[in-house]
């Protein structure tokens, strides 16, 4: 049970994953080539994202793959609790439940301090473009 639960949440999170970009280059190559890429380029220049450092995308970028992984987090966290709720007493399961709640939560530690180390870096040191130059000389 838990096994298909698993399987369809995977799925459904590759569907979605693949699905966006592929939609998007079927209407870029098919009603208008070079279109959405005009249209992106556009939006850019009018929200004035084109002067955006690469720090500023990079922070981005980080700052979204911890919040999958928070996502993740819970996601094992309910798995976990499920698991150890419907065990009826049997051992194993709740050691295997157990387990995973204890990798879980090991792993939120690890996420949390690299969420620390990121904003430390991108907002406390003066090359990141956060903090500012302490003055020469």
């Amino acid at each position: 049970m838990l096994k298909k639960i698993y399987s369809l949440l995977i799925i459904i999170t590759a569907g979605l994953v693949l699905v966006a970009p592929a939609s998007a280059q079927i209407l870029n190559n098919v009603s208008d080539p070079g279109g959405l890429s005009d249209m992106a380029n556009q939006v850019a220049v009018t929200a004035n994202y084109s002067k955006v450092s690469i720090g500023v995308i990079v922070s981005y970028i980080i700052r979204a793959i911890l919040g999958l992984l928070g996502v993740i987090f819970l996601g094992l966290t309910i798995s976990a609790g499920f698991r150890w709720m419907t065990a009826g007493g049997n051992e194993e399961t709740i050691k295997k439940a157990q387990g995973t709640l204890t990798t879980a939560i090991i792993g939120l530690v690890i996420v949390l301090m690299a969420y620390g180390i990121t904003y430390f870096i991108f907002n406390k040191l003066p090359f990141s473009g956060g903090g500012t130059m302490p003055p020469a000389g």
